[in-house]
Order: C-alpha cells, then structure tokens, then sequence
C-alpha cells in the first residue's frame, strides 16, 4: 500500500460503501478515511487491527433534525444528554434546531451562546441551523456567513412563543433574501388555515387529535411552498414530512426542475395510528402519525426516492409536559438513540437493505447539509463509523435510554440491530453502552 501508513484498520465481511456492502478493511490515519482496501489486504507494521467480523461496519449517520434545548431548556435535553444518546445509537454527526432553546439560533449572537453551550459537552460532531423569524430577515445573511447550515420557519405556530410563525408575505421575504446568497430554507410545512379550520377537541382519544391536524393542513402548506420556490427559484427543503398525500405535488416539481428536497422521520415509518393507545401522548407529534395505508405509501415514497432522507426530530420534553390530554401535552418524540434499530426493523420487513438504510439516513442527510466530509465510506472522508449487529435484537427499556427524559414511543417495542461500536474520526466514542470523554467538534457550513 504505497503512500499508505495507517495507525489504524477497520475489517468487516460486510461494510457499506457507495459501491454496495462487501468485506473489506477500512484504513484510517489521523481521523480520516485513507483507503477501502480488500478485506485480506497485508496490513503494515504498527496498524492497530479491530476485526469485527460478520458485524456490519456503517458510515456514522448523520441527524440534521434533533432539538437539543439547550440552553434555557436544558432540562428537556441538553447537548451532553443529546450527543451521548446520538452516539450510543450511531450517530456521529447533528444539526441542532434553531428553537425551544432560549435563546433560538436567531442571530449571530444567540448562535454564539450555542456554540458556547455545545462545545465541552459534545460526544459528536454538532453543526447549527438558524430561524427564519417575521422580525430577523436582517440577520438571515450575518447568520450564514457565521456558518449555519441553512434555516427553520414554521407556516403554523411553532408551540413556544420565541419562535413565531411566517405568513406568506413574510415566507417570501426570507426565502427570497436566503436565495439571494445561496442558502436553504427547511420549513415545518402544516397550513394555519387548514389547522383553524379543523375540529379542535381535547382529550385523551388520539383519533380526535388526528382529525385536529389533517393531511390537508400539509398538501396545501407544500403545495404553496412549491409555488414560492418555483417563482424565486429557491432551494427548499420539507420537514417531518406525514401526508403521503403530498408526495405526488413534490415529485412532480422536480421533474420541473423545482430544488425541493423531503425528510420523513423513524416514527412516521415504523408507528401507525391504529396502534396509539388513547392517553398515550409519548405518540403525539406536529404533525401526526398518521395510518398504516399512509405508513405504506412514504416507504413507497422513499423506495422511488421522492422522499431523500430519513431523520429523527428528536423533540424531547420533561415528564410532566406528557399529560394524558392530546391537546395540551407537549407534541415531540424522542427517538436518537433508537432510530437506526427503529428503521433497520421495518426496512428489513419490507425487503429493504442496509445499502438502503445507510443512503438515508448517513448519506441523503449530509449531502442535504453539504456535509462533505460526512456520509460514506470512502477515501478523504472523516473516520466516522457505526458497527451494527444487524439480526441482533433488543426490547427498548426507557431506562436504558441516554435521553435526559426517559419517555419514549418505543418503549416495550423489540427491535432488531444493535449498535456494537459507534467511531469519530477514527476513535471509538461508545462501545456496548459505555461513553468515552466527548470528543465531538462544532461544525460550520463549508469548513
């Protein structure tokens, strides 16, 4: 291996590169990917071997879509709970949400303080997307050049006062000022009219709180978002995304040459309505698990490659903010450190690989950030990797949990695809549930 000194190699039978999962021997040297060489490759005098035999060695995934709360939040999340869990699940690379933290990432200044939070606590890589507010289209600019990632607005009430929604007036304003310098605008997609229109109904019955956010609320929120992209040709990206009904609107304004890109998320594709117990709120989310039929059409979605990427809006509370009322309790689930087993569980069951599992949730997420150095195993990117025992399975103990607030809509559920070992930049981070010292670095756009 000419010109090749690793310090350390990485052997599998089964390793997931962009030309498909073969055995192969990974070398690293100073936290980067040097060569994937033949699994039986001679290895030189002094590479430290970790041979992991049949366990199937993953680029680290990468979650563009975790509120971290932190700070002003923190006892919701907080980075040091956040990143511990992302990496006991695999995950080696985030993006924090601009809001629930106080302050949100609005302007240079506030991003600043998150930084500040993030930076002796972090046991992965964390980048940062800024908000898109009615009042901070001046910052949108200062906040790119500080190095977010892009930028979040809600079209319906965002659930905390801090971060108000965009009218359409407003939408255009921003999306038109971050086209300007080349950015991405990411939107919680749900109509405001369509939500006031629908019936309103407390309680703990979750068909009410279904029919209280309606896949209209989506289409027609898309559907105009769509129409905004296209006009100041925009790059857009649709969060969180639960209508299936929405995908044919998306698919169709690519083929016109429209630059949207669509997320869905673990609990879209692996939980369904019929199964949410009444009372149940650990289920509830904006906007809604929707029905099997509905669960069926996204992984069609994602099979076709409508739907790009699959993240986890990890949205975590405290205990007490799940009360049993569907209308008040706080909507958001947790699922860091659960969506990989989560994804690998159904995807298995309809005949998906893990070829596929690792294009959605470690490639497509970087890529949608401009993440290069993330997302594959390959020469030149960072020595980031997740060692998954892919038939091995686990029932999820809310206890066993690294989230801060044990509450989880897995909980009780067997999964398959334990995560053995979780790697940054070439260093082992999280073996068998145990944590080393957080080694994660802030990231910024195109450093």
């Amino acid at each position: 291996m000419p010109g090749v000194d690793p310090k350390l190699v990485l052997r599998s039978t089964r390793v997931v590169t962009p030309e498909g999962t073969r055995a192969a021997a990974v070398s690293v040297a100073d936290g980067e990917i040097e060569a994937v060489l033949p699994y039986d490759a001679e290895v030189p005098g002094g590479a430290r071997v970790e041979d992991f035999g049949d366990d199937v060695i993953l680029p680290g995934l990468v979650d563009t879509h975790v509120h971290v709360n932190d700070p002003g939040r923190t006892e919701w999340e907080g980075f040091w709970t956040a990143t511990r869990a992302a990496a006991a699940g695999g995950i080696t690379t985030l993006l924090d949400m601009p809001l629930n933290s106080l302050p949100p990432t609005t302007t240079v200044e506030h991003l600043r303080v998150k930084q500040q939070v993030a930076a002796p606590k972090a046991h992965v890589d964390v980048g940062f997307w800024g908000g898109a507010l009615p009042s901070n289209v001046k910052d949108l600019r200062p906040l790119y050049e500080a190095g977010v990632f892009g930028f979040k607005c809600f079209l319906s009430p965002s659930g905390v006062e801090e971060f108000p929604e965009l009218d359409q007036e407003q939408l255009a304003r921003s999306m038109a000022e971050i086209a300007g310098f080349g950015g991405l605008l990411i939107v919680h997609a749900e109509d405001p009219h369509h939500l006031a229109d629908a019936p309103q109904r407390s309680g703990e019955k979750y068909a009410d709180f279904l029919a209280s956010r309606p896949r209209d609320a989506e289409n027609a929120a898309i559907e105009g978002l769509i129409a905004h992209a296209r006009r100041l040709n925009a790059r857009v990206h649709v969060l969180h995304l639960s209508s299936s009904d929405a995908l044919p609107l998306i698919a169709a304004a690519r083929r016109e040459g429209v630059r949207v890109t669509v997320e869905s998320c673990p609990h879209f594709l692996t939980l369904t309505a019929e199964e949410v117990p009444d009372g149940a709120t650990e289920f509830k989310c904006c906007p809604p698990i929707r029905e099997a039929a509905n669960q069926d059409a996204l992984w069609e979605g994602l099979a076709d490659g409508t739907i790009d990427c699959i993240v986890s809006d990890h949205s975590p509370c405290t205990t007490d903010l799940k009360t049993p009322d569907f209308a008040s309790a706080w909507g958001g689930i947790s699922s860091l450190q659960l969506g990989l087993p989560a994804i690998w569980t159904e995807a298995r069951r309809r005949g998906h690989t893990l070829d596929d599992v690792v294009r959605w949730m470690s490639a497509a997420p970087a890529a949608l950030a401009g993440l290069t150095r993330k997302g594959a195993i390959e020469a030149g990117r960072d020595a980031d990797f997740a060692v998954l025992a892919p038939d091995e399975t686990f029932t999820v103990d809310p206890a066993g949990l690294f989230h801060r607030n044990q509450v989880t809509a897995y909980a009780g559920r067997t999964l398959h695809g334990v995560v053995k070992s979780t790697w940054l930049r070439g260093s082992r981070i999280a073996a068998d549930g145990e944590l080393a010292e957080p080694a994660g670095r802030l990231l910024e756009r195109n450093h």
